[in-house]
């Protein structure tokens, strides 16, 4: 397992753990939530039964006293209605939400009431008092705490997994910014070191020519070729983190003379194929566009096993101004579940390799030529087809990141 995969997995790990200490957070909540409907239930028959008994002495002065003070201690708000379901009383509610008439009757907010009746009846069924002969029912709903207690995990888990997402977000930019910093600085002293001794084989190739008089020897030719594509790969590391100079290019030319020196240094089992319009222009750095096109041939070529072909179809979408290169193999195809995984750093299926060619791949296209790359089609063993997007140079501002 390389060093990401086993990031990836920490991080699997902390959500369990985050979605644990949540789920710990609101089961501990809803403890206390229940143990407080059980105390104002308790609160309530208390109620219930002081109302019973104050209607049945109302008479008694000593006893009124004491009615009183255990209904002012019991904070649960009730309203008591008569069989037809009029409002009979009420404790506990908003008094300013009735008045009096001239003849000093009281008289309700029907609205306000009617809903807070309506409110008590979906929450609690009620509990029936007798006063006379006449049968009473008495509904209460819960306390205004309580209604907070039971949505305050909720917010206060919305709160912590904001500040969580704010914090994780912040960390992985610095820490992106401290990789990329470092991975510049390794390609740059890379590209560095890499310029001594390509000077000295372009030197050695200028003795061996004119010693041995090799100037048509094709075997000197390839040679320096090799060692013109070894600056090549210098000027690519040393464009890492730096702004491209992109230039005006016709795509199937850039990729033809790419493939001329690629085909040359792969089996001749596979078949190279260039397709579709030639005189299609687009603004490239062709260094880093050779990039591209390199780590996607390698992967093709990886995938066919024997023989096979790689075509390479250049369109252009006039509509959209944009131009469209698929790169579409022969090989044994990537599992519908992993078009989006190719792309993230550390995959591979390969016995050896680090797994970055089509990370930095997808980099290249999306930061410095602000284009797309995806799997635009891959079947189980018939082949896959990687999709380039790019602007057209009529139109394209090229941005940086």
């Amino acid at each position: 397992m390389n060093p990401y995969q086993k990031k990836r997995r920490w991080k699997f790990f902390l959500l369990i753990f985050a979605v644990v200490i949540g789920g710990a957070s609101v089961a501990y909540s809803d403890f206390f939530v229940k143990k407080m409907e059980r105390e104002e239930a308790a609160q309530f028959q208390l109620k219930v039964k002081v109302l019973e008994q104050q209607m049945t002495m109302y008479d008694n002065p000593q006893l009124t006293g004491v009615f009183e003070t255990i209904k002012k201690n019991t904070n649960v708000a009730v309203i008591i209605t008569k069989e037809d379901g009029s409002i009979y009383t009420y404790d506990g509610l908003d008094t300013t939400k009735t008045f009096y008439d001239i003849n000093t009757a009281k008289v309700y907010d029907s609205l306000y009431f009617v809903r807070q009746l309506d409110k008590m009846k979906s929450q609690h069924k009620p509990a029936p008092i007798a006063f006379g002969d006449e049968k009473l029912l008495v509904y209460y709903k819960d306390s205004f705490i309580l209604t907070q207690l039971r949505f305050f995990p909720y917010i206060q888990l919305g709160v912590i997994a904001l500040f969580v997402l704010a914090a994780y977000v912040a960390f992985s930019q610095a820490r992106k910014a401290e990789q990329d910093s470092v991975w510049v600085g390794l390609a740059k002293e890379t590209a560095h070191q890499l310029g001594t001794p390509i000077s000295s084989l372009m030197a050695w190739v200028e003795l061996i020519k004119g010693r041995f008089n090799a100037e048509e020897d094709p075997l000197v030719a390839e040679m320096e070729n090799d060692i013109h594509r070894l600056e090549i790969i210098t000027d690519r590391f040393s464009k890492i983190g730096s702004k491209p100079m992109l230039e005006d290019h016709i795509v199937y030319v850039v990729i033809q003379n790419f493939v001329d020196y690629f085909k040359i240094r792969t089996s001749d089992k596979i078949n190279f194929v260039i397709a579709g319009d030639n005189q299609v222009r687009a603004l490239l750095s062709v260094p880093l566009f050779d990039w591209v096109i390199e780590n996607l041939l390698k992967n093709a070529a990886n995938a066919i096993e024997n023989v096979g072909t790689i075509t390479i179809n250049i369109t252009e979408h006039l509509a959209k101004e944009e131009v469209f290169i698929d790169v579409i193999d022969t090989g044994k195809g990537i599992p519908s579940s992993k078009f989006d995984t190719v792309f993230q750093p550390g995959y591979t299926t390969r016995k050896r390799g680090w797994g970055l060619g089509l990370s930095l791949t997808k980099r290249i296209v999306e930061n410095y030529h602000s284009g797309k790359i995806f799997v635009k089609d891959s079947e189980i063993g018939k082949g896959t087809t990687f999709r380039i997007i790019l602007k057209s140079s009529i139109t394209y501002e090229p941005t940086t990141n």
